[in-house]
C-alpha cells in the first residue's frame, strides 16, 4: 500500500502582480540542529536571514549565514532565464522566476517550485537532511529540454543576525577538485563543501561581486539593509528530460554527501510521514496536520552546545530543546515550557518532552530556570520571573498525559529547591512577600515577565511589583507541589497552606470592580495598575485557577470584549492611552507597540481554556481559531507568526514561525476537535 501523501499548501500562478504576493510569503526548511534555510517564494531575499544554508555551528559561532544567495540561470535553445537573483539599492530586481512560476507548494515541509519556460517544465525542491549541516537544492526536468543550468553560489560567513556591509575582498581559501568546491574561511569555522550530486558538469572559477544588494524588510525594520555579496564562480551542468540533480552545500565530510538527492528527499518524506503518524489520529489531516509538521521545526538538538549531547549520552539520556522562533530567536526557557505541551505531547512525542524537561533541569540555578541562551553562547541568562514557574506547568502537563511518575520523582528535589529559593528570595528582586504570600519581582533596567520589550535601558512594560500572571503561576506551582508531595510520600501541607494564603490575598487584591476585570500589577512602583491586559486569563486557565469562581464570567467577558481578535489577544485595551494599532517601524517604535496593543497568537490557547470554563461551547471555541488557521498561507507558509497588528487587516509581524503560536493553536485545535466531533 502506497503511503498517504503529506499535507500540501499550493500557490498557483497569481498573474502579473504576483511578485509582491511572492515577496510577502516566506518558506522555511530546518535540520533539527537549529540550522535553517529560508527565503521568499519569489527567490529574492528580503531579509538578512534569507539564504540557502544557515547552519548552527558550535559556540562561539551559532547560526551562521553561509550561502545568502544562489543565482539559477536556465539556458534552453536561444532563451536564457535567471530564475533567482536579488533586489538592489536602486530598486531593480534581477531574476525572472516569478514570471515563469507555474506553482509553489509546500509539500509537507519541503518547499517546491514548478517553473514553465516555453516547453520546459522544471521542478526545484529544497531539503535539509535531519541532523546534518547540509542542504540539497534539487532540480528535476519534468518535460522538454535538454537545458543547461548555471548555478552561482554566493558565499559569506557572517552571523545570521550580524551587521551587513563587511568588506568585499574575498577572504577565503578555495580548493576545486573534480568539479567540487571547498571553501576554507577562517580559523575556528568548518570548511564549506559544494558540489553536484550526482557528480556531473564543471565548476568554473569566475569571481563576481554583487554590490548593494538590498533587503527591503530590514530597511522597514530600521536596520542596515545593504550588503555586497561575493561568488567564487558557478557550476555548469546539463539536464535532460526526466533527469534530476542537486547542488549540495555542507559543513559535513565529503563521505556523507555521496547519497543521491532523490534518496535524501525520499528519506525526508519518510521521516515526515513518521512525524505525522506519531500524532493522534485527528491530527493527520487538515490544519492540525500542517501544525504537527510545523512543530517539528522547533524541536532540536542544541547544535551550539554539543557538549550537552556528550554528557547526556554518557548518562543514557537524550538532549532536546526548543527554538522559540525563526529566524532570530534561540531557545528560551519561558517559550519552551509554554510550548512543550503543544509541540510534543499533542504530537505524540512524549519522549522528547521528557528530554526537554531533563535538559533544562541541568540549568536551574539559584531557583531560576534560564530565560534564554544567547546566540552562539554556552552560558544562559536568568533574568526571568515567570519561566521557572512555567516549568511546573510543563511538568504537570507531561505527568498528567504520560503518567510518568519516575521522571516526576527525579525532578521533585529540583522543584523543592526552586520553591525554597523563591520563599527566601533570589536574583532580580524575585521573592516572597511574607505578609500576603504572593511573589514580588522587579529590578531596575529589567523586564522579568513575558512582556519584556527593552531598548537601551528603557523598559517599555516594567511591571515591577506583583504581576497578575506571576501570582497565578505561583499558586498553581504550590498546589502542584502539594499534590505531588502527597503522591511521592513527601510533606505537602506547607505547600497547601502557602497556596491558601496566596488564594485569599489574590482575590482580595486583584479584583478591579470599576472595570470588571483584574489589576495587571498590584503594589507596583506607581501603585496598582488597572490596565486591561490578557495576563489575567492565566488566573483561570491553569490546572489550579487562583481566581474565585464568581469572578470568572465578568473577567473573561471583559477580555473577550476588549482584547479578543481573530488572530489572538491584544496586549492592551484599545481605549488605553498607550495603545498601539500597528507594529511597524524601527526598533524603538516597534518595541513601543510590542506589548501595548499588538496581538499575540499564543494567548488564544489559554484564553480558550479560561473561556470554556465559563462557556463550555466547543463549536464556538473552535470557530475562534478560524482566523489563525487561515494564517498558514501568510507570512511563514505552513506556520504561524509571532504577532499581528492590533487592528484589521491584522498584518502578521516579527518571526514568521513562532513555537508557542504553533503549539497553542494546535493544542486548542485538538482540544476542540476531540470534543466537538
Amino acid at each position: 500500500m502506497s503511503p498517504k501523501p503529506l499535507p500540501s499548501l499550493k500557490f498557483p500562478r497569481q498573474g502579473d502582480g504576483e511578485i509582491d504576493f511572492l515577496l510577502a510569503r516566506e518558506w522555511l526548511a530546518t535540520n533539527g540542529l537549529g540550522g535553517y534555510a529560508s527565503g521568499t517564494l519569489s527567490g529574492i531575499a528580503t531579509r538578512r536571514y534569507h539564504g540557502l544554508f544557515i547552519p548552527n555551528l558550535p559556540a562561539p559561532r551559532g547560526r551562521t549565514m553561509v550561502l545568502p544567495r544562489l543565482d539559477e540561470e536556465v539556458r534552453s535553445g536561444t532563451r536564457t532565464v535567471l530564475l533567482a537573483g536579488a533586489e538592489f539599492e536602486d530598486g531593480h530586481i534581477e531574476g525572472d522566476g516569478h514570471r515563469f512560476l507555474r506553482e509553489f507548494r509546500l509539500d509537507g515541509l519541503i518547499p517546491t517550485w514548478t517553473f514553465e519556460i516555453d516547453n520546459d517544465i522544471l521542478e526545484k525542491r529544497i531539503v535539509m537532511p535531519h541532523r546534518l549541516n547540509t542542504v540539497y537544492v534539487e532540480y528535476r526536468l519534468i518535460s522538454g529540454g535538454p537545458i543547461q543550468l548555471s548555478l552561482r553560489p554566493y558565499v559569506t560567513f557572517r552571523m545570521h543576525d550580524g551587521p551587513l556591509g563587511v568588506p568585499v575582498e574575498y577572504p577565503f581559501t578555495l580548493a576545486v577538485t573534480r568539479g567540487r568546491l571547498e571553501v576554507h574561511p577562517f580559523e575556528g569555522a568548518p570548511p564549506l563543501r559544494l558540489g553536484m550530486q550526482p557528480h556531473r558538469g564543471n565548476f568554473v572559477m569566475d569571481e563576481k561581486i554583487s554590490r548593494h544588494v538590498h533587503y527591503r524588510v530590514e530597511r522597514e525594520r530600521g536596520y542596515d539593509h545593504l550588503e555586497d555579496l561575493t561568488s567564487p564562480g558557478y557550476f555548469s551542468v546539463g539536464l535532460a528530460s526526466g533527469e534530476s540533480l542537486a547542488l549540495v552545500a555542507s559543513t559535513e565530510s565529503w563521505e556523507l554527501l555521496e547519497h543521491p538527492a532523490d534518496r535524501i528527499l525520499e528519506g525526508e518524506r519518510q521521516r515526515l510521514e513518521k512525524v505525522l503518524a506519531m500524532a493522534p489520529k485527528e491530527a493527520h489531516v487538515g490544519t492540525a496536520a500542517h501544525l504537527v509538521l510545523a512543530a517539528d521545526q522547533f524541536i532540536i538538538l542544541p547544535g551550539t552546545r554539543p557538549e550537552e549531547n556528550v554528557l547526556a549520552s554518557i548518562s543514557g539520556e537524550e538532549v532536546r530543546t526548543i527554538v522559540a522562533g525563526y529566524h532570530w530567536f534561540t531557545d528560551w526557557g519561558r517559550d519552551t515550557m509554554i510550548s512543550l505541551e503543544g509541540l510534543t505531547l499533542c504530537t505524540g512525542r512524549a519522549q522528547e518532552a521528557r528530554a526537554i524537561l531533563l535538559t533544562f533541569a541541568h540549568y536551574v540555578k539559584d531557583g531560576l530556570l534560564p530565560n534564554q541562551f544567547p546566540e552562539g553562547q554556552r552560558t544562559a541568562i536568568y533574568n526571568t520571573a515567570d519561566a521557572t514557574l512555567w516549568y511546573f506547568h510543563a511538568i504537570d502537563r507531561y505527568v498528567e498525559l504520560t503518567g510518568d511518575r519516575d521522571t516526576l520523582k527525579t525532578l521533585f528535589p529540583i522543584l523543592k529547591s526552586v520553591i525554597e529559593h523563591h520563599i527566601q528570595g533570589t536574583h532580580f528582586g524575585i521573592g516572597l512577600d511574607a505578609t500576603d504570600g504572593m511573589l514580588k519581582a522587579g529590578a531596575e533596567g529589567y523586564a522579568l515577565t513575558w512582556m519584556d520589550a527593552k531598548m537601551d535601558g528603557w523598559v517599555v512594560t516594567p511591571r515591577r511589583g506583583k504581576p497578575v500572571e506571576i501570582q497565578a503561576l505561583w499558586y498553581n506551582a504550590l498546589r502542584l507541589m502539594s499534590t505531588w508531595g502527597q503522591e511521592l510520600g513527601e510533606a505537602g501541607d506547607e505547600y497547601r497552606q502557602r497556596a491558601e494564603l496566596v488564594e485569599e490575598s489574590f482575590n482580595a487584591r486583584f479584583w478591579y470592580a470599576a472595570g470588571r476585570h483584574l489589576y495587571d500589577v498590584v503594589d507596583g512602583e506607581q501603585g496598582d495598575d488597572a490596565s486591561l491586559r490578557p495576563n489575567q486569563v492565566f488566573s483561570m486557565s491553569l490546572h489550579f485557577p487562583v481566581l474565585s469562581r464568581p469572578l470568572w464570567q465578568p473577567v473573561i467577558d471583559s477580555v473577550a470584549t476588549k482584547l479578543l481578535a481573530p488572530v489572538g489577544l491584544r496586549t492592551l485595551d484599545p481605549e488605553h492611552r498607550d495603545y498601539n494599532r500597528t507594529y511597524f517601524g524601527d526598533l524603538r517604535v516597534r518595541d513601543t507597540a510590542y506589548h501595548q496593543g499588538t496581538v499575540w497568537a499564543w494567548l488564544i490557547g489559554h484564553f480558550l481554556d479560561a473561556w470554556q470554563r465559563v462557556y463550555p461551547d466547543k463549536a464556538k471555541a473552535r470557530e475562534m481559531l478560524r482566523g489563525l488557521q487561515d494564517e498558514l498561507r501568510n507570512a511563514g507558509i505552513g506556520s504561524i507568526s509571532e504577532i499581528f497588528d492590533a487592528e484589521p487587516p491584522y498584518t502578521p509581524r516579527a518571526c514568521i514561525a513562532q513555537a508557542w503560536s504553533v503549539a497553542e493553536v494546535l493544542r486548542a485545535l485538538l482540544a476542540t476537535e476531540a470534543r466537538h466531533d
